[in-house]
């Protein structure tokens, strides 16, 4: 978790120029793979703007890219502890996928989308590349609600929306009671297994 996440334009736009950050743009991507490029929301000074960071970094212990950190341990792991001190984002989306296997073997996708058809704000960090002007990012992810522990024992960490300021907060005991898992309702339905 969380491999796989949408992004639907129109949505994700709207809302978040209307109450976030305007003007506002992304792209509609129903699978967004790691490695691809997510709109994300950064604070610079005291103002909101848009970064678009590339999914994924590869530290030199890593064999493979690492797009996901777990939120218990981000403030002490060595890997993450500065960024999430000093480069936090929010990814604005519009739902995000997993697989469950069941009795029989076969694996299928399900795909979570917040219970009143808003966009979610997922928590992340992120990470100057050093050859490129883009940046890098991790996503955070969180112990799982109990609907969502059902399909998969982890699940984004989301921001609730009216706890932006605290998200970027320079104070990091306002950021710190927001990594923990928000129980909200999600719809779950069964999704194209691509």
């Amino acid at each position: 978790m969380c491999g796989r996440f949408s992004v639907n334009k129109q949505q994700v736009e709207t809302w978040v120029t209307s109450n976030l950050l305007s003007p506002f743009t992304c792209v509609e991507n129903n699978d967004l793979c790691p490695s691809q490029t997510v709109s994300t929301i950064i604070q610079t000074e005291d103002n909101l703007c848009q970064q678009d960071a590339l999914w994924g970094i590869k530290p030199a212990w890593a064999n493979k890219l690492l797009i996901n950190g777990q939120a218990e341990s981000i403030t002490e792991k060595p890997t993450f502890k500065q960024a999430f001190k000093h480069r936090r984002c929010v990814i604005p989306f519009s739902s995000w996928f997993e697989w469950k296997t069941d009795e029989q073997g076969k694996k299928q996708k399900y795909q979570f989308v917040d219970d009143q058809q808003t966009p979610l704000l997922m928590a992340g960090i992120y990470y100057q590349a050093k050859d490129s002007d883009t940046p890098l990012l991790v996503t955070l992810t969180t112990k799982p609600t109990e609907q969502c522990g059902q399909y998969h024992s982890r699940m984004p960490l989301l921001v609730p929306k009216n706890s932006i300021n605290e998200w970027f907060s320079k104070d990091i005991d306002l950021v710190t009671p927001l990594l923990t898992t928000i129980e909200q309702p999600f719809q779950i339905t069964a999704a194209d297994n691509n």
